[in-house]
């Protein structure tokens, strides 16, 4: 009596029914297991649709499970579980006999390997995507606990403006929202088959591409067929390693950024003490280790991301430099660590608003207030008034003074020069109490018009809506997981029901 072998699709993990005995053994998503679901697919479709013997079917099913049992035993050893079909070939005749090669008409490694290619990027695509929605999360959070919290912000690497830490991490959510955007995007062009097109012109077998993509979890065929083998599996890398690029300059900025503080004696924003170390010789220094290293990983991760580009680079159609899986998954993982680590940074953050408050008050970041209010309020050209706030600052610096500090007759008196022989007010139009709230940084946040701005009934509408971008990208995320999943079990079973004929 024959054995029947059922192999339950769940990721990493094949549970065996060998003669009513279950056993859990690794099985992860790699080529053997995914030339496994080829074949199981190849011999269902075909023995269905008149292509394979209905006769000959079984056997083939029966040692198509043999080898997948074998290879599920011997995980981490390449002899019972190849990589390439021209390997796994002979341990499938092995099991059967040359009869079993029936199942490759119309196939050829290429379309074979094409098609792994492409269900690996996805998996590992949607395993990047679950590490980089939880760093969008966390922004995000994150910024709902700063939405009052007044810091500097910088531009040209000096102190620009006031504004909410939490208004500044929904600017970077938004760029990581990109990113994920990107993915999605590049995972639709991916999510394609390319089983059927054979070498590169198709078959004279009549193959049902369409059903072959869906057993194996793809939304669509690669429509061209030169194209599935020998265009799209160059592009896909490529277009993969951009949006990893992208990931890596967000975080590399966003690191850069609370970098410049540690610089200072008394930072705003620095890394628990908890995931820092001391120096070896000096020990007053607490060196933020994780934001190094994180750093570099990003940039090694830039580095990684080129490859692909310079793989493909003039090389004719058909060439294997640019498709090569193994260095475009280990990409991927760099990914995901990058991703995991810069988590880490955002959950150890600790962020002192008084102390932010207090270098905004030690700085002019609020003077161009003064221009807006004069232009808006007084009708004062902003340039008059841009001039003006420019000479208070000029003054200020040169004289040691903090905005606070600043000689309210002093204002009068740069004012009355600047506007000396215009048409314009020739007394300094703000009253001593307006000039100090102009200059005072969390009025200045509260008070802004923008749409986008960081004033909170805007800040209430831009966090709700990150928020629904956050769920809808973790939808999306488990939408294709499942997808790929309720194929591959609806492969299991309709190969089930064929071994037991």
């Amino acid at each position: 009596m024959r054995k029947v072998i059922q192999l339950i699709c769940v990721p990493l993990i094949a549970v065996i029914n060998v003669g009513g005995v279950f056993a859990q053994v690794p099985n992860p998503r790699d080529e053997f297991y995914w030339m496994g679901q080829i074949n199981k697919a190849s011999a269902v479709i075909n023995s269905q649709e008149g292509l394979l013997d209905r006769v000959l079917a079984p056997k083939v099913a029966a040692a198509i499970a043999k080898v997948i049992e074998n290879g599920a035993k011997s995980a981490g050893t390449s002899s019972k579980r190849p990589s390439t079909y021209i390997a796994l070939e002979p341990l499938l005749i092995e099991a059967a006999d040359q009869d079993v090669t029936a199942l490759h008409a119309g196939r050829s490694s290429q379309d074979i390997f094409a098609t792994y290619r492409a269900a690996m990027l996805k998996d590992d695509l949607l395993s990047m995507a679950v590490e980089l929605n939880k760093v969008s999360q966390k922004l995000v959070t994150l910024a709902g606990e700063h939405v009052n919290t007044i810091v500097p912000n910088y531009t040209n690497g000096v102190a620009a403006q006031p504004n909410s830490y939490g208004h500044y991490l929904l600017g970077h959510a938004a760029g990581f929202d990109r990113d994920a955007q990107r993915l999605r995007e590049v995972y639709a062009r991916i999510d394609r088959s390319a089983m059927g097109t054979t070498v590169l012109n198709g078959t004279s077998w009549p193959l049902n591409r369409a059903r072959m993509a869906e057993y194996l979890g793809f939304a669509a065929i690669v429509e061209n067929a030169y194209d599935a083998g020998q265009i799209s599996s160059v592009d896909e890398p490529v277009e993969v390693a951009g949006i990893l690029m992208s990931i890596s300059l967000h975080i590399g900025a966003y690191i850069e950024d609370v970098m410049v503080q540690y610089a200072q004696p008394r930072p705003w924003i620095l890394l628990e003490t908890r995931r820092t170390y001391a120096s070896s010789a000096m020990p007053q220094k607490r060196n933020p280790g994780v934001l190094n290293t994180t750093r570099s990983a990003a940039s090694n991760l830039i580095a990684l991301s080129m490859a692909p580009i310079l793989r493909a680079h003039n090389l004719p159609p058909g060439m294997e430099d640019g498709k090569n899986h193994k260095l475009n998954r280990a990409m991927l993982e760099n990914a995901k660590t990058v991703l995991r680590d810069f988590n880490n940074i955002l959950d150890g953050l600790v962020v002192y608003p008084a102390r932010a408050l207090e270098e905004l008050n030690s700085d002019w970041t609020a003077s161009q207030e003064l221009a807006d209010v004069l232009m808006s309020q007084y009708k004062v050209p902003f340039r008059v008034g841009h001039h003006f706030a420019s000479e208070v600052v000029t003054h200020a610096k040169t004289n040691d003074l903090k905005p606070a500090d600043f000689p309210y007759a002093q204002a009068q008196r740069i004012y009355a020069e600047a506007v000396k022989g215009s048409a314009y007010p020739q007394t300094f139009p703000l009253s001593e109490a307006q000039f100090r709230t102009t200059l005072n940084p969390t009025t200045i946040v509260n008070n802004r018009k923008t749409q986008g701005g960081p004033q909170p009934s805007e800040m209430k509408l831009m966090l709700a809506s990150a928020q629904a971008r956050v769920a809808n990208q973790s939808k999306w995320i488990s939408d294709k997981t499942v997808q790929i999943s309720a194929a591959q079990m609806r492969l299991d079973a309709d190969f089930a029901a064929l071994l037991k004929n």
